[in-house]
This record gives C-alpha cells, structure tokens and sequence, in this order.
C-alpha cells in the first residue's frame, strides 16, 4: 500500500476491523518512512455473472427480472418467503459458473419448479419452452406425472 502523504510503499498495519456491516475490513496503516498513520479498506470485488443470451448477446444477470418471471408462472401458489430463496438458490448456482446461457437459467429455473408446485413448473415451461398448442402441454404433464409422486391423501 503506498503512503498518501510521503508515496513510499512501506508500511505496517496497526488494527484491523470489521466495517461497513463485515462487508469490508478497516486497516489502519503506519508508514514506515514517515511515521504517519492512515486508513485504507479491504472489500471483495464482485465477479459479474453474464448471461449469454440465444441470440449471442450477453448481458449481466438481473435478479429482478429472474425473480419478475418466476414470480409470474408461481402467482397465487407460492408466497415470497418461498420464491426469496428460489431465486438466491438459483443466483448462487450460476454465480459459480461465471457466465451462462440463457438456457442454463431457465434449466435451473424448472428444476426448483418442479420440486416446488407443478402448476407453477408448466406455467414457467410453457413460456420457457414456447408451448404452441394443447399437445405441448399433455406431453409436459406427461413427463412430469412420470417423474412425480401421486399425492397422498
């Protein structure tokens, strides 16, 4: 770190602290060549997730849009609590990923779905997948009728 007041580049650190909620951490600093202390923060710099999108443009991830289209397909079958942590389930998965497609995120999206309310999958399925007519729809809850229990009653 260099000094601001002498530009040397030695120095030794005093202190160091949680700050900004530990969000960041607060050094305080002593130049070794002038004997001045000052006060520098340390955070982590965000990798930003791109999305590749099917037309090759990539853009940066927006929770609020994934959220917006999750929230649409689940409307009146899941409460916020429950899509809360669909989405930043769904937000740490890709972010370890780096970039993806679009693809990628609606996969991910579905499968969360479909563990959740199948309602909620096939009206998220239907505009991911781009349902055309009434077949589109059988054939989606045929598959999904294949792979999920009967409910007991």
């Amino acid at each position: 770190m260099r000094c601001p007041y002498c530009r040397a580049n030695d120095d030794k650190v005093v202190d160091s602290r949680l700050a900004d909620e530990a969000s960041a951490i607060r050094r305080r600093r002593e130049c070794l060549a002038c004997g001045r202390r000052y006060t520098t923060y340390e955070r982590i710099e965000e990798v930003p997730l791109l999305v590749r999108k099917r037309s090759g443009a990539v853009e940066p991830f927006d929770r609020a849009k994934l959220r917006a289209g999750i929230e649409r397909a689940a409307t009146g079958r899941l409460d916020d609590a429950t899509l809360d942590q669909l989405v930043v389930g769904i937000d740490e998965e890709l972010r370890e990923l780096g970039e993806v497609g679009s693809d990628k995120v609606g996969m991910a999206v579905l499968e969360r779905l479909r563990a959740l309310d199948a309602v909620a999958y096939l009206r998220f399925a239907s505009v991911y997948k781009g349902f055309e007519d009434l077949a589109d729809f059988e054939r989606e809850v045929g598959e999904l009728q294949k792979t999920t229990e009967p409910k007991r009653r």
